[in-house]
């Protein structure tokens, strides 16, 4: 609520009922043999396809539109709105879903050591459970993680609407 001064010089309160976008933030810790090495915060785009999942969920939808995977992909190029996939991925469960705030949910992950090995990760998806991409980010750095047996990762997703 914003507060204003009337013409009587009374001060009167006025809801604000600018639209805030859904968006999502993608967190993550890089580590090579346990040792933190780099640690990201980036916000990431909710795709069209994405959105539609939000809009069916609303209107009672429910079958197979919820989020449960991580995806890491190769592909540098910026998300678009019009995305549907991540470039050769490697797909995994979330490990475990909680809701840190009003309006957020975060979608917690890990990708061990035994995981991914010689992939160079360049994008992250979150994916529903009919393998729709909802949200997708690309490292803003541009440097690929070059995932080996000594590299972990771990992050969580959160998701504020």
């Amino acid at each position: 609520m914003k507060e204003k001064e009337n013409s009587a010089g009374k001060i009167v309160f006025i809801e604000d009922f600018t639209p805030k976008p859904t968006k999502g933030i993608l967190e993550y810790r890089i580590y090579r043999n346990g040792m933190l090495v780099e640690e990201v915060s980036e916000e990431n785009l909710i795709v069209n396809v994405g959105r539609a999942q939000m809009a069916k969920m609303l209107g009672g939808d429910f079958t197979n539109r919820n989020v449960n995977r991580v995806s890491f992909g190769t592909n540098g190029t910026e998300p678009a709105l019009p995305d549907t996939a991540i470039t050769n991925p490697h797909t995994k469960a979330i490990a475990s879903i909680d809701y840190p705030g009003s309006g957020q949910v975060r979608f917690n992950w890990t990708l061990t050591t035994a995981e991914a090995n010689g992939k160079a990760i360049l994008e992250f998806g979150l994916l529903c459970a009919d393998n729709t991409l909802f949200s997708r980010r690309v490292r803003e750095s541009g440097k690929p993680i070059h995932k080996e047996s000594d590299i972990s990762l771990e992050g969580s997703w959160t998701i504020i609407f």
